[in-house]
């Protein structure tokens, strides 16, 4: 069988950008996601391409729900040569004074307990493919703490590059290595709302970004196809910027 790769959150945007790019390049595609229809629109987009997929509809925040995928991805697959820690989102806004603890664990979850149910379950079949490589999502919020409103957003993304670097430790002995890329500001339905509804703010973004563009899913998703290639052999804890110069200003 193909080499597998698996992309959590990858039913849209740069999950299934990525799954495009490793697609092509001839893996066989695990695809996580929980809305069914998206999850079945991104499943034929990418048979359409010849490309193999499997698609499994499961919470990556519910750690019953992870163990339990795991079951039958285990019975499914003998390893596992990828695994693209995607899945994540800013969850909302709150300033801290006003927070509320379920809000707070809410974003918290869904950025980095997800990250850690899914990675756990995964070593076993990582460790068998030999060679290994994972790759999660952080973002220039874990630099810069995000803007108002986000600073949970930024505090569990900093927490990410932080697991990311502890995982390249645990992990080297096994030859798995564990990178994470660090988008900037991307044109994906992640800022739906604000492009709806606000689109001169939207489109003001350009302006901090020293290339004075938004970037595009695909530019991302070559990024992780570099990191999980033999190209990126002696990379290992790293964590890439994928920004157009957005931190230079």
């Amino acid at each position: 069988m193909n080499k597998i790769a698996m992309i959590t959150g990858g039913t849209a945007g740069i999950g299934l950008a990525t799954a495009k790019v490793l697609g092509r390049q001839g893996y066989h595609i695990v695809l996580n996601g929980i809305d069914e229809e998206q999850g079945k629109a991104a499943v034929a987009a990418l048979k359409s391409e010849g490309i193999g997929v499997d698609l499994y509809l499961f919470d990556v925040t519910d750690e019953n729900a992870v163990l339990a995928a795991f079951d039958e991805i285990g019975a499914r697959f003998q390893d596992l040569d990828v695994l693209v820690n995607n899945a994540g989102g800013l969850g909302g806004r709150s300033r801290f004074e006003g927070m509320e603890t379920d809000f707070f664990r809410k974003v918290m979850a869904l950025n980095l307990d997800s990250v850690f149910f899914v990675t756990r379950s995964a070593i076993p079949l990582l460790k068998k493919a030999g060679g290994a490589s994972i790759v999660n999502f952080t973002s220039n919020a874990g630099w810069n703490a995000g803007g108002p409103g986000a600073g949970v957003y930024g505090t569990s993304k900093a927490a990410v590059t932080t697991l990311t670097r502890a995982l390249a430790k645990d992990l080297a002995e096994y030859g798995i290595r564990v990178n994470a890329v660090s988008p900037g500001t991307i044109d994906t339905d992640f800022h739906a709302n604000i492009k709806a509804s606000k689109p001169e703010v939207f489109a003001s973004w350009k302006d901090n970004i020293l290339m004075k563009r938004l970037g595009q899913p695909e530019e991302v998703a070559s990024v992780i196809e570099f990191l999980v290639s033999d190209k990126a052999s002696f990379l290992t804890g790293e964590i890439i910027q994928v920004n157009g110069g957005q931190d230079f200003l």
